[in-house]
């Protein structure tokens, strides 16, 4: 499918609207660097003059500006514009030793002696005399910076921190050393950015220090260095006539390799592989000097802290003949990036299998339910009763459950009705509805009572099952056609719905859940039924949904049944489950419903 592609006037107009969106927000950060920057020139000078250090100039423009409400930076030019009287800077005799020091120094230095306040607490540091080629940030020369203050000479000092550094250095003697790093200058209201060393010693009576400014080429080089520590790339190359060999530091990690005994020679190399990658650094080493071209390879690196993986992007370098005189190589450590597709690998492995083995369970379930529970829906006539049915098994192997059903006429002529729900989901329930079914149909034909039934029912669950937690819910009753009479009991399943001139819940004693206790007794409870009357059994699925309330979905179900006006079972059923959005639900369904003749 090609993408249409808008006019070139849209396009063009496009264009022009990006490049002055960028111009404008450049304008709006250039007018906050000049402010930023006259604000903190400003502040320098307010602070050599007021003989405070900078922090407390800043703080005493600031109280101005909320004082008075005028803008931080009109308050300071306000004041700036005041021409207070500078304090005379009185001479300061440097020890002889220092100019020889200097003479010799190969950077720019400067001898800093402090300035003190009336109270004897150093605020600044006076500028006493500088090496003959010393030059600050902006390129202002040695006789321009001698017998100045520092912070009215370079206001930077403030911004970068190195104020506080010098401050150190000569109450503590401790050097300092840092760089390089991203210093900004100020002068005449403007940033002057650069990459910048100082290193500062206490000397005598001051502070010595010297600093060096960072060339563009240099600020690559270390740039290059950084990018190789961050992304893990290391260079090398072997000189072939030589022997002549150069690592990064990088390398010497990477391959495990003990700097001590400087740069690994190239024949070294197949040593440091597992035996089965062998082949692969001869096709390499082939590829270099017989082809002479270059080559992209993955080795496993036998490294002192376990195998590391590396990319090595290798090149011949060649004379006018086409003789190789030198190899260079460049690798990069890929070895989290592998585990990460071996991690992922594995889960993906994991999942499959997972996915396979409920595949299965969902089969062996469904065989198991096809198998048990045949019927899904329809009619069933049964003495003194009609019975209609809807049974929904769940769609995904997690929503398949354990419910049953059963409904059939027994010896004595009474009509066995049952309806129950397995605990839990998969193949567990389904197992656990299977005993429960048969064991309740062996059992039924004793002519035992129900509530004998529930009894021996539950501890065949009970010692079925041990070390494993296997309960379930179920309503059992027997239907005498002859005087319409329901004796059941309940074993902590959902109440049953009788609809007669509306639709209620049948009230009686409810049990504990199968399979739960060892040894259980149940009450049985007797509803006289008359001709006409709709009763429904149903399990959980019908009634429960994620984000309600089961009472919700219980009255849901008895407002639904109490519109059943159909008089057929099939239409009253089908009605039920739309009404109460039992198509939606993840869970099995199942719905009895019994017309008393």
């Amino acid at each position: 499918m090609i993408t249409p592609q808008p006019p070139e006037d849209e396009r063009t107009g496009r264009v022009e609207d990006v490049e002055a969106m960028i111009l404008a927000r450049l304008a709006r950060l250039r007018g906050r660097m000049r402010r930023e920057a006259a604000v903190d020139e400003m502040t320098c000078r307010l602070a050599v003059r007021m003989n405070v250090r900078p922090d407390e100039a800043a703080a005493h423009l600031a109280r101005l500006s909320h004082d008075s409400g005028v803008d931080l930076l009109e308050v300071a030019r306000s004041v700036d514009e005041r021409h207070l009287d500078m304090p005379r800077n009185p001479p300061v005799e440097v020890p002889p030793w220092l100019h020889g020091i200097l003479a010799a120094a190969h950077l720019p230095a400067a001898y800093l002696t402090p300035v003190t306040d009336g109270t004897g607490r150093i605020v600044d540091f006076l500028i006493a005399t500088t090496s003959d080629h010393a030059y600050d940030m902006t390129g202002r020369p040695a006789d321009l910076l001698r017998g100045r203050r520092l912070v009215e000479c370079s206001p930077g000092v403030v911004r970068s921190g190195l104020l506080d550094a010098y401050l150190r250095v000569y109450e503590t003697g401790e050097p300092f050393s840092r760089g390089p790093f991203g210093y900004v200058e100020i002068r005449d209201e403007r940033l002057w950015p650069a990459s910048v060393s100082v290193k500062a010693v206490r000397a005598a009576e001051g502070v010595l220090v010297t600093w060096r400014a960072h060339d563009d080429e240099e600020r690559l080089i270390n740039g290059w260095e950084r990018a190789q520590r961050v992304v893990g790339l290391g260079w090398s190359e072997w000189n072939l006539a030589t022997g002549r060999v150069f690592w990064t530091s990088e390398m010497y990690e990477m391959f495990g390799w003990d700097s001590a005994e400087g740069p690994m020679p190239l024949d070294r190399l197949p040593r440091m592989v597992p035996p089965e990658d062998v082949p692969l650094v001869e096709e390499m080493m082939f590829t270099l000097l017989e082809y002479r071209e270059a080559v992209e390879q993955e080795l496993r690196i036998q490294h002192r802290h376990g195998i590391r993986h590396l990319r090595l992007v290798a090149e011949p370098v060649l004379d006018q003949e086409g003789v190789p005189i030198a190899v260079r190589i460049m690798a990069q450590d890929v070895t989290a990036a592998r585990r990460r597709e071996r991690a992922l690998a594995l889960a993906h492995e994991q999942a499959s299998r997972a996915r396979s083995r409920a595949e299965e369970e969902h089969r062996v379930v469904v065989t198991l339910q096809d198998t048990i529970v045949p019927l899904r829906k329809g009619v069933i006539d049964l003495p003194g009763l009609l019975v209609g049915l809807r049974y929904f098994p769940g769609e995904e192997v997690e929503g398949l459950g354990g419910d049953w059903f059963k409904a059939r006429p027994l010896p004595d002529g009474r009509v066995l009705l049952a309806i129950g729900d397995a605990m839990g989901h998969g193949l567990t329930a389904a197992s656990l509805m299977v005993q429960m079914r048969s064991g309740l149909a062996g059992l039924a034909y004793t002519g035992a009572e129900a509530d004998q039934l529930a009894s021996w029912l539950n501890e065949l669950i009970y010692h079925a099952n041990q070390g494993i937690t296997a309960t379930g819910t179920a309503i059992i009753g027997h239907f005498d056609p002859s005087r319409r009479i329901l004796n059941w009991i309940s074993a902590g399943h959902l109440p049953p719905i009788l609809v007669r001139d509306g639709a209620s819940f049948l009230k009686g004693s409810v049990g504990t859940m199968l399979g739960a206790f060892e040894a259980m007794k149940y009450t049985v409870n007797t509803t006289q039924l008359a001709e006409g009357d709709l009763l429904l059994l149903y399990t959980d699925g019908i009634v429960e949904r994620r984000g309600r309330d089961l009472d919700e979905g219980l009255n849901a179900l008895l407002d639904a049944a109490g519109r059943c006006v159909e008089g057929d079972l099939e239409k009253d059923i089908a009605s039920i489950i739309r009404q109460v959005g039992g198509e939606q639900s993840d869970d099995d369904i199942c719905l009895l419903a019994f017309r008393v003749l």
